[in-house]
């Protein structure tokens, strides 16, 4: 019987081996993202404190002043005094030049709004913006532009595309939710095939001897992938969330909720002088005194509402934000959408990002989380090692057979003449 357990396992990794690979190397490298940024452009994060904060207006004013084309959508700012400030901006399309050029400007918009389709889900954490536009940062104090960023065209951003679609689109996608569906069985097949039969033998599964390149191999994959399998499921099954839409709508099926957020509130008046960055900021402080930060978000149109988005300062998780919408211009409080107020699969579906990037454990989560997805690289390389290692090991047992053989032939032969 565990003679199929390992030709499952063997095959399943095998077909999935090279993605699983690749998945696991771009996942660790996305779980410290935040910090890698900071470590490698600290003065692009971090300002000086000074006396008095310039206002949120006249930074956004002063940024589009020196910016032609640019327009600022909305600006995220840091109860942390040390912090700088964030812009988002969107750029007008220069429409310029022969009518080739213009076909060239098409085309490019067109491709970019079929690329941002295929990017549904994607995280908008870590400073990327409303899918992963272009940002400033600011010194608050100063209204100083210290650093422009766009995260399309950033090494993490490759990371990230090459983690979730295998920079293929819609094929790399579905590449990468069969390839990790795959990987939930090759983990439950490995569990059996390490499940000990008496107490010696699970000394030895749960301890690396470091005797020898073929143990040392045979350990690192059965005794860390001991170690680390349960990780691994974890973030293999929460990734099923982002590639397939049936897994998506499974979570509110399962606890009988609906996917379903309501409408963002509309804004009561029509025409008339829009408030301003600050007025809403001032107005969301009396709602929400205290939090780790504040996003405003201006309006996409003439009815739309302001929307703000609050960390909490002690939150659940890093998705356990809350919502309120502004009348864009009386300033009026509209609405909310509290996390405490979401169903319980809109709870259910919030924790599975926190649960597969480990920050559901704090800094202890991530570094497991790291360490897993490491360790996750170094299976099928190890996993093959061992299936060449068994091969020539049986090759050499034939031959035994063989030699063992031939010696009485050559007897009786010898024998006879």
């Amino acid at each position: 019987m565990k003679n199929f357990w390992r030709n499952i396992h063997l095959y399943l990794g095998l077909a999935a081996g090279i993605v699983i690979m690749i998945t696991c190397f771009t996942g660790a490298t996305l779980v410290f993202e935040k910090e890698w940024q900071q470590l490698i452009y600290p003065e692009r994060y971090t300002v000086t404190p000074g006396e008095k904060r310039i206002s949120l207006d006249e930074t956004a004013i002063a940024f589009q002043k020196n910016h032609k084309g640019a327009s600022v959508t909305g600006i995220k700012i840091y109860s942390d005094p040390t912090r700088s400030l964030e812009l988002s901006y969107s750029e007008e399309k220069k429409h310029e030049g022969k009518k080739d050029g213009k076909k060239a400007d098409g085309d490019k918009e067109k491709s970019h709004k079929e690329h941002g389709k295929k990017e549904e889900g994607k995280k908008p954490e870590a400073g990327k913006g409303a899918g992963g536009g272009s940002q400033a940062f600011v010194n608050p104090y100063t209204g100083e532009l210290i650093s422009l960023y766009t995260y399309r065209n950033t090494f993490f951003f490759t990371m990230f595309s090459l983690h979730r679609w295998l920079l293929a689109g819609d094929i790399g996608k579905l590449i990468v939710g069969i390839s990790t569906s795959i990987f939930l069985f090759i983990i439950i097949t490995g569990i059996i095939l390490w499940w000990p039969k008496t107490k010696a033998k699970l000394k030895q599964h749960l301890t690396v001897k470091w005797a020898g390149w073929k143990r040392i191999n045979h350990d690192l994959h059965i005794v860390i992938g001991f170690y680390t399998c349960i990780f691994l499921f974890a973030f293999a099954f929460t990734g099923l969330a982002w590639s397939f839409e049936w897994f998506n709508n499974g979570i509110y099926w399962i606890t009988g909720t609906e996917n379903k957020r309501p409408e963002p509130p509309a804004s009561i008046a029509v025409a008339g002088t829009t408030i301003t960055f600050d007025q809403v900021y001032t107005a969301i402080k009396q709602q929400a005194p205290e939090a780790a930060y504040y996003t405003l978000n201006k309006p996409k149109d003439s009815t739309a509402a302001y929307a703000v988005t609050v960390m909490p300062l002690n939150p659940v998780h890093e998705k356990a934000s809350d919502q309120y919408f502004f009348d864009q211009y009386t300033g009026q409080l509209l609405g909310t959408a509290l996390y405490k107020d979401r169903n319980l699969g809109q709870r259910v579906r919030g924790i599975f990002y926190p649960i597969h990037v480990g920050s559901i454990g704090g800094v202890p989560g991530r570094i497991i989380a790291f360490l897993s997805c490491i360790a996750g690289v170094t299976f099928p390389v190890t996993g093959v090692i061992l299936w060449i290692n068994r091969l020539n090991k049986k090759k050499k047992k034939a031959k035994k057979k063989e030699s063992r053989s031939a010696k009485p032939a050559a007897q009786k032969e010898a024998l006879a003449v």
